[in-house]
């Protein structure tokens, strides 16, 4: 399912379920891949060049100049990019906590600064390290780490809006509310401001009022309110010129979905923000995947959406265009 006047097709092939992708300064294609790879892909490929391993979980990976940033299970480590080779590998930040959830997407933010998702050891506990359940800040040689926003369980997807510099993130909520009737809770985008509480574990987001319930005071409301049970996850802008103009600036989610029921997710939606950045509203864009995850714009304003299920990266560009 695409809307009228869009494409789709498969850009590369053969992956091992790909997590998350960025352009390189080489105007290389990299994929981090859940079983401990990064590789390189070219449009058409069947078989990824693997160009580093080892790594723990790889969910997310950032390029500054001809640094890449990858962030694991625990860690955060930098490699830097020499005669299309990556070399230098260190590791920046270890020790982060994990459980449940770990250390999701990474991104540079308009200061210069990295932001780090870090996910809930738990589905709803009080954690033991301050850092689970938020977002995290530090600078690219690894010093400064610090908390900028807390209460999030899976805060998985983070996107820059180039205009504002602000950041978004998708947040995966609890498991064990709702029922299969009236499913709850509503997965959320929200802005990260410093310093904020986005009301996890006592304050939740429900999908049937649209609005923040439990014990709530002092919590920060979401921007979005998606569909229950749908784990939004890779989050990107779309900053192309390809597609038509009502487009440009809106805010694409992939719903990755649940393990054993095609009830919930498996598309991608589309948010259209207002100019406080809140979602006007929550349009289905794509459908047909397995289990969608990393979302990217192409250099030709193609919209490429990583399914981890198949290990395939498909393409949408409105018909007519590159």
């Amino acid at each position: 399912m695409l809307p009228p006047g869009f494409r789709i097709e498969t850009y590369a092939s053969g992956l091992e379920s790909p997590t998350a992708m960025a352009w390189g300064p080489d105007k290389r294609l990299y994929v981090a891949q859940e079983e401990g790879t990064l590789a390189v892909v070219a449009r058409g490929s069947r078989r990824p060049l693997v160009v580093a391993r080892s790594l723990r979980t790889p969910l997310g990976i950032a390029w500054k100049g001809q640094l890449l940033f990858v962030s694991q299970q625990g860690r955060l480590e930098r490699f830097v990019l020499r005669g299309g080779q990556l070399a230098s590998r260190r590791t920046l930040v270890r020790g982060l906590p994990f459980g449940r959830h770990q250390q999701d997407n990474v991104v540079l933010g308009g200061d210069g600064r990295l932001y780090l998702g870090s996910g809930s050891t738990c589905d709803a506990c009080r954690e033991r390290d301050r850092r689970s359940a938020t977002i995290l800040s530090l600078r690219p040689d690894g010093s400064h780490l610090r908390v900028v926003a807390r209460g999030l369980r899976n805060p998985f997807g983070l996107a820059v809006q180039r205009e504002t510099n602000r950041l978004y993130a998708s947040v995966n909520e609890q498991d064990e509310l709702g029922t299969a009737a009236k499913p709850e809770p509503a997965e959320t985008v929200v802005i990260v401001r410093p310093g904020a509480f986005y009301g996890w574990p006592r304050c939740w987001p429900s999908f049937a009022r649209k609005r923040m319930v439990g014990r709530c005071r002092g919590v920060t409301a979401p921007v979005a309110y998606l569909e229950p049970h749908s784990s939004a996850d890779g989050i990107a802008f779309y900053t192309g010129d390809s597609f038509p103009e009502n487009y440009r600036g809106d805010l694409f989610v992939a719903l990755w979905g649940q393990y054993n029921s095609e009830r919930h997710g498996r598309r991608v939606v589309r948010l259209d923000l207002l100019p406080d950045g809140r979602s006007r509203r929550v349009v289905d864009f794509a459908a047909g995947f397995d289990h969608p995850l990393a979302l990217l714009v192409d250099p030709d304003g193609g919209l490429l959406a990583a399914d981890w299920g198949r290990g395939v990266i498909y393409r949408i560009q409105a018909r007519g265009k590159p």
